[in-house]
């Protein structure tokens, strides 16, 4: 497998960045070598920890505004890039990338740090694969937070947006991630502000070689029935079903994507009953980037309202 890595050098002076990058190594597969998976890891090590996944095709940027608030609460605030995303390596090539193999990488990464008592934060593709994890390690977390996401089991019908996504993610010659992001916000950002965000979304991809993982991604939604990710969705959905521990849906009121998924974990999962539910105001998909300061001070209380 062709690995890449971006030079250290893309992420200096970012807006808004400040953070000492941690790595780990986990396994490619059996016998296939290891990846350097990049994480942040703030606050107190003994602090009751706070994993923070992000989707596509951000990074850990996305969780900037967050990762200062949980911290200096007293959690453990650790964020981290999935394989092909921010400073975690890429391999180079799409078919390296697929669902069975995104879940094993951060289970690896969850059992590597040996991270219990977690509070999962997930959104976009941070939910599809964390909400996996969190069924296949089921111990190790006391709460999930989950925003702007979904875990479909296959043979249902995307959103027009998604069509259209896909259609662009598998067929544009340029795939301008930090316009992406960008574009999915609806408050307003200073122009000169948005321009360094725009870069700082950029950064991680020197070139469209770096991008096979962001543009392999949309293809990997498991949608059509039958699909292989589909149906370990349906037996993650199993475990879920019977998941107890708190479970806090927080959605955006601007994300045509995942419009009225956050109503289906409410239905299914019964740590779900009874929770504060909340909708994040004026953002749209990526709501960390527009109200960061808001989502982690709804973490917060969460945390707060269900000890363990």
């Amino acid at each position: 497998m062709k690995v890449l890595r971006t030079p250290d050098a893309r992420f200096t002076n970012l807006p808004g960045y400040d953070f000492t990058p941690h790595y780990i190594e986990v396994a490619i597969g059996e016998d296939e070598g290891t990846l350097r998976m990049h994480y942040i890891d703030e606050g107190p090590r003994d602090g009751q920890p706070v994993l923070m996944m992000h989707g596509e095709p951000s990074w850990c940027y996305l969780y900037r505004k967050m990762i200062p608030i949980i911290a200096a609460a007293g959690y453990r605030a650790i964020a981290v890039d999935l394989v092909g995303f921010g400073r975690s390596d890429k391999p180079a090539l799409q078919e390296d990338y697929t669902y069975a193999r995104h879940v094993s990488w951060v289970s690896a990464f969850l059992t590597g740090l040996n991270l219990t008592g977690v509070t999962l934060v997930a959104q976009d593709w941070g939910g599809l694969i964390g909400l996996r994890v969190v069924a296949e390690q089921v111990d190790r977390f006391s709460r999930v937070v989950v925003a702007n996401t979904a875990l479909p089991e296959g043979g249902q019908e995307p959103p027009q947006e998604f069509k259209d996504w896909l259609e662009f993610s598998q067929n544009a010659p340029e795939l301008p991630v930090g316009d992406i992001v960008m574009g999915a916000t609806v408050s307003e950002i200073s122009k000169e502000n948005k321009a360094l965000i725009k870069a700082a979304y950029d950064a991680p991809y020197p070139d469209e070689s770096y991008k096979a993982g962001a543009r392999k991604f949309p293809a990997l939604v498991p949608f059509a029935a039958g699909d292989p990710g589909g149906v370990d969705n349906g037996k993650a959905w199993k475990v879920l079903e019977n998941f107890k521990k708190p479970f806090l849906t927080a959605f955006s009121d601007s994300d045509p994507m995942t419009i009225d998924s956050e109503a289906v974990f409410q239905r299914r999962i019964p740590g779900a009953k009874g929770q504060a539910h909340t909708t994040i105001k004026n953002a749209g998909h990526f709501l960390q980037e527009e109200q960061g300061e808001a989502l982690a001070k709804v973490v917060i209380q969460f945390i707060t309202n269900n000890p363990v």
